[in-house]
């Protein structure tokens, strides 16, 4: 998952969502991830991971429930969250992340 370590250290903001294919809720998340990857176009990352596949990662993030949705930045965990998230929601947290330090002058 080299890939994965390079996304998270980017200072562009990026979302993953920690799911399983056997989980109801994961499965209404989906879509909804399709729509803030729309909105947000290039201004963030939206990667999904496998915790069937990926477990060795699951782990590594304590993820005990799914979906679990983690927002990094710098290699960072800024924000997290369990249970499906509203595009709305999901939106706003990449807006608030996506912003430096130095686009507040």
């Amino acid at each position: 998952m080299s890939d994965f370590n390079e996304l998270i250290q980017q200072n562009k903001p990026t979302l993953v969502d920690f799911f399983a294919t056997w989980c109801g809720p994961c499965r209404v998340q989906g879509p909804i991830l399709e729509e803030v990857k729309q909105r947000v176009g290039d201004m963030a990352n939206i990667l999904k991971v496998d915790i069937d596949k990926e477990q060795r990662l699951a782990a590594q993030y304590n993820v005990r429930s799914v979906p679990t949705l983690i927002l990094f930045k710098n290699g960072e965990a800024v924000w997290r969250t369990v249970g499906v998230q509203s595009a709305e929601e999901l939106e706003q947290r990449i807006r608030d992340h996506q912003k430096t330090k130095s686009d507040e002058f």
